[in-house]
């Protein structure tokens, strides 16, 4: 019977195929304990009408295996075609966007030489679940959706991921100076679940300024975890300003299943010529090794590529005039690698990855989140969308004439546009969409029926008014569970 572990891959489009031979090629000497079960997904499956761009059977290897290698793809132009890389993320539960950026100074240009950061991102949730609609002729929307589960399983493998990793410091990167609600619990989270971390040294930077950080003093950062969207890109930028997006190899974990992949794209401009650099993937497969606990083969395959990168055998992409020694190909810089295996770099500091001392149900328990809480939620209000477009759009009109509304008690208070209240009292200078928000409450906002909430819609429509979505407003243990107006 075989000691080796089955993984999945995926030799991809454009560049993937070579990229993914050069990647196994080094796996292979460095003797890393692997088989291979090959699938193909990409652009051929896109062709073949599969619009998730991997075939259904596919599934049952990732499911089998439960660690996927692959390479980059390419998504036809047109619409229709989902993206396989959030298909594969939230079919399989992959939570946990991991991306280390590290300087590799001089043989990698960069200004800041001594970065060395991790980014940990939320990636199934936010504005990534992809709830989108067309709602008015002028006005579409697209749903943010953070759950506090989904935010405290991230925060909690970021802060074991640091500790696992003797690292110092993690940062929180949030918008919750203005989306109060949504990013407010991902950082009320974090604050919670730090202080289970007291070894651990926390802060909390407004994404905006923190992104501008990492573009100017990214020295400053160890591990920073942030909801998906943030990530994205800030991971990018981090990962530029080490040197080169094609460097970064990228981690999505799940309690059951992990994707390992390079950053990069596809690359079908300069496919099929043996110039790409296979580092990203090289990189992937070599975090892949650590998660299946193969830690000191990727420690050998680490230090072998930054040893080669050390000796100034680099692909185009990364060539410097008075640095670099010799130009390569694809598979030429994959066999300087295997050359190199058994070998330490001289000036950058030598590959350590952590030994976990856990057992598999330790860490789960680690990682597991608390138990929900329970609020007494009590219905007080509802937000009514309209779309409405006369020709001056004065909100006025539109205000005197949803005045007539009463559903037991339950009245019109006020309208915004675009989320700035215009009615009563609005601005005639605030330019007004066709696209209204109609907020009833009972003027004491005491609990309301959804009788009431039914009543009301009736009575807009007989207004001759389109009501195109709605919104119960609730307390939960008496507090708003929504925003004000701007302007309220």
């Amino acid at each position: 019977m075989s000691d080796k572990r089955k993984i999945t891959v995926a030799y991809g489009d454009g560049i993937g195929p070579e990229i993914m031979t050069a990647t196994l090629s080094i796996l292979e000497a460095a003797g890393a304990a692997i088989e291979t079960e090959v699938i193909e997904i990409g652009e051929q499956v896109y062709l073949k009408g599969i619009s998730s761009g991997i075939e259904p059977s596919a599934w049952d290897s990732l499911r089998e295996t439960k660690v996927f290698l692959k390479s980059p793809i390419t998504t036809p132009q047109g619409g229709g075609f989902k993206s396989l890389n959030v298909t594969t993320r939230k079919t399989l539960g992959l939570y946990a966007n991991v991306r280390p950026c590290k300087a590799y100074s001089p043989f990698i240009r960069t200004h800041f030489p001594e970065t060395d950061m991790v980014i940990i991102r939320e990636n199934e949730e936010d504005l990534y679940a992809g709830i989108e609609h067309r709602q008015t002729e002028e006005v579409y929307q697209c749903l943010k959706l953070i759950s506090r589960p989904g935010s405290e399983k991230i925060v909690r493998y970021a802060f074991e991921y640091a500790r696992m990793n003797n690292r110092k410091r993690v940062t929180c990167m949030t918008k919750d100076n203005i989306m109060k609600m949504a990013d407010g619990i991902f950082h009320q989270v974090f604050n919670e679940v730090a202080r289970e971390y007291p070894d651990i040294q926390t802060d909390h930077k407004i994404i905006d300024i923190g992104t501008a950080l990492i573009a100017d003093r990214p020295e400053m950062f160890d591990v920073i975890v942030t909801l998906n969207l943030y990530g994205d890109i800030i991971s990018d930028v981090a990962a530029q300003i080490t040197g080169s997006v094609g460097l970064g190899g990228s981690a999505n974990i799940g309690e059951e299943v992990a994707m390992f992949e390079a950053i990069h794209g596809s690359a079908p401009d300069i496919a099929g010529r043996d110039i790409a650099n296979p580092s990203g993937l090289i990189n992937g497969a070599i975090m892949m090794l650590v998660h299946i606990g193969q830690p000191a083969v990727a420690e050998t395959i680490s230090n072998a590529w930054m040893r080669t990168l050390e000796d100034g055998i680099h692909t185009g992409d990364i060539y410097q005039e008075g640095i670099s020694k010799k130009r390569v190909g694809t598979q030429e810089f994959a066999a300087a690698v295997v050359e190199r295996l058994g070998k330490a770099p001289v000036t950058m500091k030598k590959a350590s990855f952590p030994r976990s001392t856990r057992s598999e149900q330790e860490l789960k328990a680690a990682l597991a989140i608390g138990p929900g809480k329970t609020s007494k939620k009590v219905l007080i209000g509802l937000d009514v969308f309209i779309d409405w477009k006369e020709d001056d759009r004065d909100p006025n009109v539109l205000g005197e004439a949803l005045r007539e509304v009463d559903a037991a008690g339950l009245k019109m208070q006020l309208i915004t546009n675009r989320g700035v209240r215009v009615y009563p009292g609005g601005m005639k200078e605030t330019f007004c969409s066709d696209h209204w928000r109609v907020r009833f409450f009972n003027a004491d906002e005491s609990a309301i029926s959804h009788e009431q909430l039914i009543d009301v819609l009736q009575q807009v429509k007989q207004l001759g008014f389109d009501f195109i979505k709605t919104e119960n407003l609730y307390t939960f243990d008496g507090v708003r569970g929504f925003s004000l107006a701007q302007g309220e």
